[in-house]
């Protein structure tokens, strides 16, 4: 069977809910990624460390749950995970609010396990990352992060990568735009977004953006509702069908598309294809608060990427 491992960062997320109070779940880029992945049939661990406290306790048997592989997460004595509060607005926009800088996820490159945790990337199909998982490491640690992905490449991996870029994340942008380059390089497939890119690289036009990004496979998510994809050269322009119910929370929107691009693509679908499943998948996330929406919320799976408007499951 086809596996993925997802690297990154959960947190402990609370969102907003009725008379000022908020709720509590957890999420993460990445760790989203991976839980939809799942969701939609792809064997998947996600790789991160936590702390020895019980709502690590609690994201490990909720990951289990969803079933998402834990084998590969490192437990950390007297450590916590990071926390993150999210504000929407009246039309669904999100800001995150973070509490990370010492959170378990950080050490994940200078444990005594991390060579043996690095050397597993060679056994997966993808290896899936993203810019705010270089982030949370050291210039050191994404050293050693990226010869591992090079290792694993030369044994068969493919690398796909993630530019969702927040700036807090970064001392500045030109160490940014340098580590971004080198994720470009090491990728075989990137998954973009005009609004991550731009940034990084004002003043350039979405066919710039894309011809910044080397590898054979890309996909950039435009700031209106739809995407370039560019494969073997050959670029394409893929619209996401309009959204039918209010957008309530556009966390998790990019995450989403990552997981139904990929699970499209590693069961055989065309780029393009797999660009109308991240559309669809991301246009029903938005549609719920918060990072992960609940299960009876998921579109069936045959429906992701068909013309015809993308609907929840009931």
């Amino acid at each position: 069977m086809t596996r993925v491992a997802s690297i990154g960062e959960c947190m402990i997320e609370l969102k907003q809910a009725e008379n000022g109070l908020y709720s509590r779940g957890y999420g993460g880029d990445t760790l989203n990624t991976a839980v939809y992945l799942a969701r939609l049939g792809i064997e998947v661990d996600y790789i991160t460390a936590l702390g020895d406290d019980p709502m690590s306790d609690e994201m490990i048997a909720g990951w289990a749950a969803e079933g998402v592989g834990t084998s590969r997460v490192a437990r950390l004595n007297g450590k916590l995970p990071g926390i993150y509060l999210i504000k929407t607005d009246d039309a669904g926009e999100r800001r995150f609010f973070h509490w990370r800088e010492s959170a378990a996820a950080r050490s994940l490159m200078d444990l005594p396990e991390t060579d043996d945790i690095l050397d597993s990337l060679s056994t997966y199909d993808v290896v899936y990352l993203s810019a705010i998982t270089l982030s949370i490491y050291s210039a050191a640690g994404r050293t050693k992060l990226f010869g591992a992905l090079r290792r694993a490449r030369e044994h068969g991996a493919h690398i796909a990568f993630d530019t969702n870029f927040r700036v807090r994340g970064w001392p500045d942008l030109d160490v940014a735009r340098a580590v971004f380059a080198q994720a470009f390089a090491e990728s075989d497939i990137v998954l973009a977004s005009s609004e991550d890119l731009l940034p990084l690289y004002a003043g350039d036009n979405d066919d710039q953006l894309l011809a910044r990004i080397p590898c054979r496979e890309a996909v950039l998510k435009l700031l209106k509702p739809a995407s370039i994809v560019r494969f073997e050269g050959v670029a394409k322009a893929v619209r996401a069908e309009p959204v039918t119910q209010p957008v309530l929370d556009t966390t998790a929107a990019g995450d989403s598309f990552s997981a139904a691009y990929i699970a499209a693509r590693l069961v055989g679908a065309e780029p393009v294809e797999a660009a109308r499943a991240g559309h669809c998948l991301a246009g029903v996330v938005v549609c719920y608060a918060g990072a992960i929406i609940p299960r009876s919320a998921m579109p069936a799976t045959a429906s992701l990427g068909a013309s015809s408007t993308c609907k929840a499951s009931r």
